[in-house]
């Protein structure tokens, strides 16, 4: 296939979500539903397609003799764009039946369109600055979906995730001059492309440029110091939208980190440097607080926003190791993390949609009422808490793995630890959910049993799929893992 074809992906979903604001058949609900749906499938068919090609790339264009828009196809971009294509997929399918009842449908189609192709244009990036260009579209096209109830509370989580978002985009440009500097190209190659000559001298100031830099994407990824908006935006969000917040865009902070990490600077420039071990430590740190602050919180939404703080970190953490275990525990769990994560979300919105209710207090006996959403949310939670033979439990066993040999001496025992202990935060604010929804005692009156059911077919059918997906994939692990094992991302160590 020729190389422009990953092109398809990125621009066939941009162009379609703005067709929806020409007037015509597709202003009304049945065409602008038809229209998501297609192009949706055939954006999966296409990344599905070039993710059985041989390794491809061109250049697009110059934006200066030595800046060129590049796009690339290897191992790394065919996890993440397969990833996220089938994520965005299952949401919109699910979303059918969600936003007749929102308001702006039109609207929200156009901006998750594209930022479906967006999240493309990461994935295929052939260098830095292509990358940066693309994520920062992401950043702006998906604001939209966190302020689209247009209530006081989503403006201001809005206005915060945009200052978060411009905040980590200014930090990471700091990286990008500093390998413009001292690299040989911008674009990403295993080992990393600094050059030993430009560099000598001048380590200290890039191995601060590198923190700066993984600070920078770690808070679209919602690792501490830049984390806040992630609480506060996921909960205001349609349930659609705080899917692929937290399914997939908090991922492209991760993605970004990856090949400014390992790809650009290198991980033998790091290893055993004061980046390695602050990167370590915000990780853990956003693990333990992001578990105990999802512990004591009320709301069911906002809970799951903690969550997901919590265990993007985990792959940070598996990425900080710097060791093939913990980087593929870490590639593990960004893939299982999305599925679980997604699932989650979607069967929260399917509670909110037909209950109303968004606080865990009011939640008992939902068993009854909807017994396929809170069996699938039951065994997402035992999928996210790392129970065997679900999903989460091969990614966890192996980031405890690439810890134990990582040789980052007090952190190799620790590290586990944490993950241990957020393993057991995360058992004690999911399973009440189920508990209390299964074994309600006299505290649901049956009128409010028969008040509502499950949800349509539409919206159950993904959730259903996800959940399936999260069990298959711990059941079944060896296929992922020998092909995430072959990703080339120069690690020596």
């Amino acid at each position: 296939m020729s190389p422009w074809t990953l092109l398809i992906p990125i621009f066939l979903p941009v162009i379609c979500g703005l067709l929806l604001l020409v007037p015509g058949s597709l202003q009304r609900p049945t065409g602008r539903r038809v229209l998501l749906g297609i192009v949706l499938v055939a954006q999966t068919v296409v990344v599905v397609i070039l993710a059985m090609q041989a390794d491809t790339g061109f250049t697009l264009f110059y934006i200066t003799d030595k800046l060129p828009v590049m796009f690339h196809l290897d191992n790394l971009s065919r996890v993440f764009s397969v990833l996220a294509a089938v994520m965005f997929l299952s949401v919109g399918i699910y979303s059918f039946e969600y936003m007749k009842h929102e308001k702006g449908e039109r609207h929200f189609y156009m901006f998750y369109l594209m930022v479906a192709g967006m999240v493309t244009g990461i994935a295929y990036s052939g260098n830095m600055i292509t990358l940066y260009l693309f994520f920062e579209g992401m950043t702006l096209l998906s604001v939209p979906l966190v302020l689209h109830t247009l209530t006081k509370e989503a403006v201001a989580a809005a206005f915060k995730y945009l200052f978060y978002s411009i905040g980590g985009a200014s930090l990471t440009l700091i990286g990008f001059f500093f390998v413009y500097t001292y690299g040989t190209t911008l674009a990403f190659k295993p080992g990393g492309v600094l050059d030993a000559a430009k560099l000598a001298g001048n380590e200290t100031a890039m191995l601060i440029a590198t923190l700066v830099t993984i600070i920078g994407f770690g808070a679209k990824a919602g690792m501490f110091p830049l984390h806040a908006w992630l609480p506060s935006a996921h909960p205001v969000a349609p349930a659609p939208a705080s899917a692929v917040l937290s399914g997939v865009i908090t991922k492209a902070g991760v993605f970004a980190t990856i090949r400014f990490v390992f790809q650009l600077v290198g991980t033998e420039f790091i290893r055993g440097t004061f980046v390695q071990y602050i990167w370590i430590v915000l990780a853990l740190f956003t693990v333990l607080m992001g578990s105990a602050r999802a512990y004591k919180e009320p709301l069911l939404k906002t809970r799951l926003a903690y969550s997901t703080l919590s265990q993007v970190s985990y792959i940070q953490f598996g990425l900080a190791t710097l060791t093939a275990a913990g980087v593929l525990g870490g590639m593990l769990h960004m893939v299982f993390h999305s599925i679980i994560k997604d699932a989650l979300f979607l069967a929260a919105g399917v509670i909110i949609f037909k209950t109303g209710k968004t606080r865990l207090d009011e939640m008992h006996g939902l068993g009854r009422q909807m017994p396929v959403t809170m069996w699938c949310f039951t065994l997402l939670s035992v999928a996210l808490v790392g129970i065997p033979p679900a999903s989460g439990f091969v990614s966890k066993w192996q980031l405890a793995a690439g810890a134990l040999v990582s040789d980052t001496g007090f952190f190799t025992w620790a590290g586990p630890v944490i993950l241990l202990l957020s393993a057991l935060l995360t058992a004690g604010y999911l399973f009440p959910i189920s508990i209390n929804g299964f074994f309600s005692g006299n505290k649901t009156k049956k009128t409010d049993i028969q008040k509502s059911s499950d949800a349509m077919a539409v919206m159950l059918i993904p959730v259903v799929l996800l959940t399936v997906l999260a069990f298959l994939t711990g059941i079944l692990p060896d296929e992922l893992s020998g092909f995430l094992s072959r990703l080339n991302l120069g690690i020596q160590g």
